[in-house]
């Protein structure tokens, strides 16, 4: 029971409140910058691409320069909310402002918004505890726009002081992670110690649950499980596609090509029996033409206004608040009935927007996703946890339908493309692997974010899309083992190149000198790779690195011949250190024993016959030229233009040290593919699931990883087995059938044709 009290002391106790509140997060704030500190300290000594480690070494000069800064910006601006009883408003206008707002500020409200659902997700019940006690003492029904004890102010004002000191939205996503492991604990802890002070002050020991019965910005997620009798309309479920047979064999030599001719195939039969059974109206799927990214939107805006009546796309963002409200009370869990109830629910609202349509297209298009969503309901491959958020998609994804005819023009579309990626990536895991997962909390992200900003039309959709794919690159090789082979594999690729074009560049500058060939085979075979490994590890201009550089064309010159005394002397006072950096280059490549006293050899050789002018002479001028193109060898090689690269499957597991039973490294074997089957290659999708057929075993693998330069490829079975496999010899398993899509098409786009199948069967549902 609370505590009678005066109208200025429960002010004061709130002012209290909120002021430990602050002192609390401010407290968080400078641990906080000190671990993203850490973490990109950490980047910046990780061996990368030249690119990728000066990014590095620029992020964290750039946050040491206004680390400071940021810290006391939040800080102050946490303590303006205390100054006003209201609380200061939101600098991100609502969504029925957009208008007035351009692309950067709905982009950074987009980023406050995630921080803010993971906020929310971790504090909810203490928040919720809080918010009820505040309201009580200062006799309000809900916390001002802009209270300091809301999750959205705290995730706005880091993100926007963030902005302020000329920090940028790339970085903050790179270490967005490190932000919130070091937040979300303390802020739980300061909603704790909140609440227990104002407990320990009379205010509601007891939270009357009935208070929390009301709508609220953020439901509960509704969970749910298979329809009761509803299966996919094919076997798909029961087997998976065989290695190297299809129905049709060309689509095994122009999968690309063939499948996205039958899926614009599908889409074009559908706008022509919509047309037929509707008379063509311009809205929906038989609207204007096909609106490209971007196109359709208007950038000043930031809202779509391609079609539909406002009134109705309004009906259909309260139709998916409905539903979320009532799907959101069902604590039924994973079961059966619970998604038969949430599917009853769907339909009813359906069927009341297809009476509120305008038009006759508006009301098929109604009915058309909503068998759509019922063939992705009923795909029992995606685990139960997950096919609930796929339902609160349906509203949205109608919406934009409705506003964007582009949904129904082009599979490039950003709702289909969400719905597709999700969909491929989750249908090849156990159930058990995905539910509680982080892929899970992302997709349930995805759709809160998309849920917040109907209104934005398919330019939300875009960039939840980018971000989904940018979690599933970090999500799918977040293992130490697989972290270890990406970064060997990298290196050695990266080293490879290098090698390929010191090598070329020596060709160009010895095309004119007179050098023995022993010596030439020396120094494109083996002090390319000395070089391109030193540039790798220490960097083309490092002193060790020069001093590389060097011994290549001091090795040039004491092979030239040596008529003089005094070019004799010179050579005998300096080849024992030639021959020691010589040594030392090779031992870092990991040339010892044997095979570098054959070189060594050789070398000795060649010198013996420069010294008895047995070998040309080389002017000096010559010699200078070649030191001095050497010693800015960088700035003239070219970039790789693709091609095979010579990596070796026994060096690349000898470098990772891993079992080899773990890790199958599949090299080019030089065999002739079409250009279409590379093309393919790099094009492949992280996260979609394949039938790989590798010396006579069949295993289901997921594509993780590709190196920078598209040369291997990273695939992961669910037992554990990964296959590195180098970008010819995988056009080529991609040619021959051996390495197949697991799933022949889309998701929506087999949604789409079993809702087509439905309607051809029932051609009067559509406007009924």
């Amino acid at each position: 029971m609370t505590t009678p009290r005066s109208r200025d002391s429960s002010l004061r106790l709130a002012r209290e409140t909120r002021e430990r509140f602050v002192d609390s997060t401010q407290a968080l704030m400078a641990p906080m910058a000190a671990t993203v500190l850490d973490r990109l300290a950490a980047d910046a000594e990780l061996i990368g691409t030249a690119r990728a480690m000066q990014e590095h070494r620029d992020d964290l000069l750039l946050f040491r320069t206004v680390e400071a800064d940021w810290v006391l910006g939040v800080q102050s601006l946490w303590h303006v909310p205390i100054a006003s009883s209201s609380g200061i408003e939101s600098a991100a206008m609502p969504v029925s402002r957009l208008q007035l707002i351009d692309d950067e500020v709905v982009e950074n409200n987009i980023l406050a918004s995630r921080l803010a659902l993971a906020i929310h997700d971790t504090v909810s019940f203490e928040f919720s505890d809080l918010r009820l006690r505040i309201q009580e003492l200062e006799d309000r029904t809900e916390l001002p726009g802009g209270d300091v004890l809301r999750p959205d102010t705290l995730a706005r004002l880091l993100v926007e002081q963030w902005l302020e000191t000329g920090l940028s939205r790339a970085l903050w996503n790179k270490v967005q992670v490190t932000l919130r492991e070091q937040l979300l604990p303390g802020l739980f802890a300061a909603h704790q110690d909140a609440n227990a002070f104002l407990v320990t002050q009379g205010i509601s020991p007891q939270i009357d649950l009935k208070r929390l019965v009301r709508r609220t910005g953020l439901p509960p997620a509704p969970v749910g499980a298979a329809l009761p009798g509803v299966t996919s309309s094919d076997s798909r479920s029961n087997s998976l596609h065989r290695v190297g047979q299809t129905d049709d064999p060309d689509v095994s030599r122009a999968p690309m090509a063939i499948a996205g001719q039958r899926a614009r195939s599908l889409l074009a039969n559908l706008k022509r029996f919509v047309s037929e059974h509707t008379g063509g109206q311009a809205s929906g799927v038989t609207g204007p033409p096909p609106v490209e990214a971007g196109q359709g939107i208007d950038k000043s805006a930031g809202v779509d206004v391609a079609g539909g009546s406002a009134e109705f796309l309004t009906a259909i963002v309260d139709a998916g608040r409905g539903y979320r409200r009532v799907a959101g009370n069902d604590e039924g869990g994973a079961t059966a009935s619970a998604v038969w109830r949430s599917v009853v629910e769907l339909r009813r609202r359906t069927n009341e927007l297809k009476r509120q349509a305008p038009t006759t297209t508006d009301k098929a298009t109604v009915e058309i996703v909503a068998l759509m969503f019922q063939s992705i309901l009923a795909e029992e491959r995606i685990p139960f946890s997950t096919r609930v958020w796929f339902a609160r998609l349906q509203m949205p994804v109608l919406r934009v339908a409705i506003a964007d005819p582009g949904f129904f023009d082009t599979l490039e579309h950003p709702a289909r493309m969400l719905i597709d990626r999700m969909g491929s990536c989750v249908m090849g895991f156990d159930a058990a692997d995905v539910t509680g997962s982080a892929l899970e909390g992302e997709i349930r992200r995805v759709v809160q974010v998309i849920e917040q900003y109907p209104e934005t039309g398919q330019r939300v959709f875009r960039l939840v899309y980018d971000e989904f794919v940018v979690f599933l690159a970090r999500y799918l090789t977040q293992s130490e083992s697989t972290q270890r082979v990406m970064s060997i594999a990298q290196q050695v690729e990266q080293k490879e190149t290098m090698a390929i074009q010191y090598t070329i560049e020596l060709r160009k500058i010895l095309d004119d000198i007179p050098v023995r060939e022993e010596i030439r085979e020396f120094l494109f075979k083996v002090w390319a790779e000395v070089l391109a490994i030193a540039a790798l590890r220490y960097g083309g201009q490092d002193e060790r690195t020069a001093v590389l550089k060097k011994a290549a064309s001091e090795l040039v010159w004491a092979a030239s011949a040596k008529p003089s005394r005094a070019d004799r002397v010179r050579v005998i006072q300096s080849l024992p250190r030639l021959l020691q950096g010589l040594r030392r280059g090779m031992t870092l490549l990991g040339v010892v024993g044997d095979p570098q006293e054959k070189h060594i050899k050789v070398i000795g050789d060649t010198l013996t016959d420069a010294f008895m002018s047995k070998t040309e002479a080389i002017p000096a001028a010559q010699i200078e030229v070649l030191a001095l193109r050497l010693a800015h060898i960088e700035e003239f090689i070219g970039e790789f233009s693709g091609g095979t690269l010579p990596l070796d499957a026994a060096s690349i597991e000898l470098l990772l040290g891993v079992d080899a039973a773990s890790l199958e490294v599949v090299p080019d074997t030089g065999a002739q593919v079409r250009p279409e089957m590379v093309e393919w290659a790099h094009a492949l999708q992280v996260g979609t699931w394949f039938m790989l057929d590798h010396n006579v075993h069949v295993t289901q693998v997921q594509f993780v990883w590709r190196s920078e330069r598209k040369q291997l490829y990273l695939f992961a079975s669910r037992a554990g087995r990964s296959f590195l496999i180098q970008a010819g010899r995988l056009a080529s398993y991609l040619q021959a059938g051996l390495l197949v899509p697991a799933e022949d098409e889309a998701l929506t786009v087999r949604a789409t044709r079993e809702a087509l199948a439905k309607l051809d069967a029932n051609p009067e549902r559509l406007l009924s």
